[in-house]
């Protein structure tokens, strides 16, 4: 059996992942900061690096996912 289910279309999932992004990027900066000034200003010199590094390039995972789903293309309607 076919699934005859149009699928979400390109447009929508754009808008609804540049809201997603926006609130992302916010919750992660408001996370980051307030880990930044807690917790890793307690650790040593160089784990402070690599907590700095973590918390300053680690939004990108979730990020390249959210994009990789809005780029996905409509889905196309079976034709004979």
């Amino acid at each position: 059996m076919t699934d005859q289910r149009p699928g979400m279309s390109a447009r929508l999932r754009k808008f609804i992942g540049t809201v997603l992004m926006v609130v992302l990027v916010v919750c992660w900066s408001l996370g980051a900061m307030a880990l930044a000034q807690g917790r890793v200003t307690t650790l040593p010199g160089f784990w402070q690096f690599v907590a700095y590094a973590l918390l300053g390039i680690g939004w990108i995972v979730p990020a390249a996912w959210l994009i990789r789903w809005m780029q996905k293309h409509d889905r196309k309607p079976d034709t004979l």
